[in-house]
């Protein structure tokens, strides 16, 4: 049996940090403790000034297979991620086909056996008319259900109000939601695309995806979610007014509502597109610095419960086009992490609450069996970083298949050295183990 001691590690976990080892067996931690013996045939790895965290859990995510993967695939996206420290995805149902069956979700399952770095799970996702089929998903197999109630990339619309009733109505499975209210949307596109045709300038996007527009939709859904007793996540919040839809005054095991915030939405602004211009086109878009202010309050009081990505990459000639055919979304899953740990060294938000944010809550959020944690008896999933060492983001280390990242030119203040996924080092200073893949997550439901 595969044995790895870490020894000498501070470790970041359930809001603290302490000096220890850890020991690993197998795919599990089996014993955490000072001055912990190793055998024979354990694996050693000095830990001494470096910080042990939980690997993170994304729990959005756009790896493009099948159908996109001039874009991206599973394998390039979760070989970014292990580098990145996300040792777990659950990627969305916008691929082509669409996983709004059980048969196309079960082939993105197999895909992902074959050649996923990391653990991963899938959302199925739910239309206008496929209730019958989105009721035979296994709660204990599989993430949650996914509902576009703003069109986004691959045109899945939920935009009957009946049919979201039924589904709000007939599953106790976390329903994950991306709000904007498309109407609102349409009305505003309008009013620009008539004034400037297809380049509109970058710095109205935020104006077309509107914060009423995110107001209005995630309003909607709560309003629905608190009727039905529907268990409901927002994705991706991008404006501090809807911030105020959330509670912070119960535990997150007891919220029936929840809501999440993405690594660009609590980095950038809107006055940023005068540089980056595509390259941070996000649906929900960038908004202004009093939203991004917000969204971080928020984060810190509890309001908002879980940090992810949005991982959705186009190519480089996708992206460098006008406002109207540039596609929205950006590569994140390589950078989230070193970015967030930024704000650390800033003070800005504690090592402590980050873990909370990436790895303990999404676990508890979706009910993810044994992982999220640094526990005796859970998996080891596991991320060694050190705080002193600096490192600027390239075209050369960027390890997307697109090629691009947002963050390019960007210094990172601390360095991702090792990478362990159900116990196996699967990255190591820069080079990966090819051999080895991640396991499908199971939930406790």
């Amino acid at each position: 049996m595969n044995s790895i001691l870490i020894k000498n590690a501070n470790i970041v976990n359930e809001g603290k940090t302490t000096n220890a080892d850890v020991l690993i067996e197998g795919e599990f931690i089996k014993k955490i403790g000072v001055n912990i013996s190793a055998t024979e045939n354990t694996t050693i790895i000095d830990a001494n000034g470096k910080y042990l965290l939980p690997g993170a859990i994304d729990d959005q995510v756009h790896f493009r297979e099948p159908g996109l993967t001039h874009k991206a695939n599973i394998a390039t996206e979760s070989r970014a991620a292990v580098a990145g420290g996300i040792t777990t995805f659950i990627e969305m149902p916008n691929t082509v086909p669409q996983a709004t069956n059980q048969v196309e979700l079960e082939k993105k399952f197999e895909i992902a056996r074959k050649t996923s770095y990391v653990n991963y799970s899938f959302m199925f996702g739910g239309t206008n008319d496929n209730l019958e089929e989105l009721l035979k998903t296994d709660p204990q197999q599989v993430a949650g259900i996914k509902l576009f109630l703003g069109s986004s990339t691959g045109n899945m619309l939920v935009d009957d109000e009946d049919v979201l009733r039924k589904i709000f109505s007939s599953t106790n499975m976390v329903i994950s939601v991306h709000c904007e209210d498309e109407q609102t949307i349409k009305k505003n596109f309008k009013e620009y695309h008539d004034k400037y045709g297809d380049d509109i300038p970058l710095k109205y996007h935020p104006i077309i995806r509107s914060e009423e527009a995110c107001y209005l939709s995630s309003s909607k859904a709560i309003e629905l979610a608190k009727e039905t007793g529907a268990r409901l996540h927002i994705f991706h919040l991008s404006t501090a007014k809807e911030t105020a839809l959330f509670r912070n005054d119960i535990p997150l095991k007891e919220k029936k509502i929840t809501s999440e915030v993405c690594v660009h939405h609590l980095t950038f602004e809107d006055k940023d597109y005068e540089t980056k211009g595509t390259m941070i086109k996000w649906n929900p878009a960038v908004k202004s610095a009093s939203d991004r202010e917000g969204l971080w309050k928020a984060l810190l009081d509890d309001r908002i419960d879980v940090i992810a990505t949005d991982h959705a990459p186009h190519t480089l000639e996708e992206k460098q086009n006008t406002y109207t055919n540039a596609p929205s979304g950006g590569p994140l899953v390589q950078h989230a992490l070193p970015a967030m740990i930024n704000f650390v060294k800033e003070g800005k938000i504690t090592l402590e609450k980050l873990v909370q944010k990436m790895s303990h809550n999404p676990a508890i959020l979706f009910e993810i069996k044994k992982r999220g944690y640094i526990k005796e008896g859970y998996y080891a999933d596991l991320v060694l970083i050190d705080l002193n060492a600096n490192w600027t983001a390239t075209k050369e280390n960027t390890l997307y298949k697109c090629g691009w990242t947002p963050f390019e030119g960007t210094e990172f203040k601390s360095n991702i050295t090792q990478t362990f996924v159900n116990g196996k080092l699967i990255y190591n200073e820069g080079k990966f183990n090819d051999f080895i893949k991640g396991q499908r997550i199971t939930f406790n439901r």
